[in-house]
């Protein structure tokens, strides 16, 4: 089972992608033309539309798309605004690196929290 299956029940949508392209949100004002907004680059879903958990989401995608990182089933991937938060336990101190280093080259990451993250 990989990451985006297990965390979020998720299959992997066609066309998802790590890093995809904004879609612009409509927004009704009153008395007001409809104005267009981009969304924030960490509610950005699978496919460039807005989603809450959209960071946590593409992370989780990115750890999918990366071979040197299986599936660590005591490994959660969540959000906090643009941080990627990771908790629980991995088995040693390179694959948490790898997987930090990973996310932060998720788009709209601006740190990646392992303060809940055990070793061993």
């Amino acid at each position: 089972m990989g990451w985006l299956k297990r965390l979020f029940g998720l299959e992997k949508p066609q066309n998802a992608q790590v890093n995809p392209a904004p879609q612009q949100v409509q927004q009704q004002q009153a008395a007001a033309p409809a104005a267009t907004q981009q969304i924030p680059p960490e509610r950005m879903g699978l496919n460039g539309e807005y989603d809450e958990s959209g960071l946590a989401k593409r992370v989780a995608l990115a750890f999918d798309q990366d071979q040197q990182l299986d599936d660590v089933d005591t490994l959660w991937v969540a959000q906090t605004g643009s941080t990627v938060v990771l908790k629980g336990k991995v088995p040693n101190q390179n694959i948490l690196n790898k997987m930090v280093s990973v996310a932060r080259g998720v788009n709209g990451a601006a740190a990646v929290d392992t303060s809940q993250v055990t070793i061993g």
